[in-house]
């Protein structure tokens, strides 16, 4: 028997491919700044379908997906499916707007949201130092909102739509590509009904340039990779472990927003990302100190 006081090796590898991946997304989307948020959406969905289309073809795998996403499972991936929806849609409009800033504080919020779902749906035992490490977070959220941090929305809707993205996905009773698969055939309807009515009222971004062609096409890998990567992560570590590993996106999208984007760091900013900051640190601390102390198994 593996020694289980060891991480999953193949699992932090997904965990930190995914959060790496998105923690440059911005880079990407910075790019299709002239083409509408739900355009860019439905893009994302389509051309993700079609490439999971061919892995399911490649890999023999229609029969074992159809035969997962039925009756409990299914429901989790719908809802699933919108939680990550919404996710997309705010931060692709918050890139394209310049609120990067709002979507890394998001993002660093999130891992402690991991942990208090965790706690609340999965029964995972809620340690005096992460409570303490909410806290500081939560009152960092606080400063920001009575200081008239006005894309304060921005950050709350990522990191709980991720949040509860991710505990759909450990608890739904089927793999990564089929989860993904599922959940991207669930928006696709709605997805062309949208790029239809884009198409018709002349406003599609699709067709005007070959390089702006090319970039919406490729929106199928971006978006498929790191979720991919993800949901395998996901199945594989505990939520706190997720949480821990996710700081990789948000510190680099902070160093984009500041260092490439330009965007202005307020008074507020400074308090609440301190906060926040804190409340990361100790509960890196704190899942740190919690490993090293749990015992090992001995090997059979």
């Amino acid at each position: 028997m593996r020694n289980s006081s060891k991480p999953d090796a193949a699992g932090l590898a997904f965990g930190v491919g995914s959060y790496t991946l998105w923690g440059v997304l911005p880079l990407y989307i910075h790019l299709l700044k002239g083409v509408p948020a739900l355009q860019v959406l439905a893009h994302r969905v389509l051309w993700s379908l079609a490439l999971l289309l061919v892995l399911i073809l490649v890999l023999r795998r229609a029969k074992g997906i159809i035969t997962a996403a039925r009756g409990r499972t299914l429901l989790l991936l719908v809802g699933s499916a919108l939680m990550i929806a919404i996710n997309w849609i705010v931060y692709i409009w918050a890139v394209q707007n310049e609120h990067v800033l709002e979507a890394s504080l998001g993002y660093f919020i999130n891992p402690l949201v991991n942990v208090a779902l965790g706690f609340a749906f999965l029964g995972e035992r809620l340690r005096r130092l992460q409570g303490v490490a909410i806290a500081i977070a939560a009152a960092g959220v606080v400063v920001l909102a009575t200081s008239g941090g006005g894309a304060l929305w921005i950050s709350l809707l990522l990191a709980l739509s991720f949040g509860f993205y991710g505990l759909l996905r450990k608890v739904a009773a089927i793999d990564a590509l089929g989860g993904l698969t599922v959940e991207t055939l669930l928006l696709a309807p709605f997805s062309v009904a949208l790029l239809l009515h884009a198409g018709h009222t002349g406003t599609t971004a699709f067709g005007q340039s070959n390089h702006m062609d090319l970039l919406l096409a490729l929106a199928g890998v971006v978006t498929a990779l790191p979720l991919l990567l993800f949901a395998a992560a996901a199945r594989r570590l505990p939520l706190a472990t997720l949480g821990l590993l996710q700081y990789i996106a948000p510190s680099l999208q902070f160093a984009e927003a500041v260092l490439i984007f330009g965007e202005p760091m307020r008074t507020a900013h400074i308090v609440t990302f301190a906060l926040i900051w804190t409340g990361c640190a100790l509960y890196a601390f704190d899942a740190v100190r919690a490993a090293r102390a749990r015992p090992a198994l001995p090997a059979e």
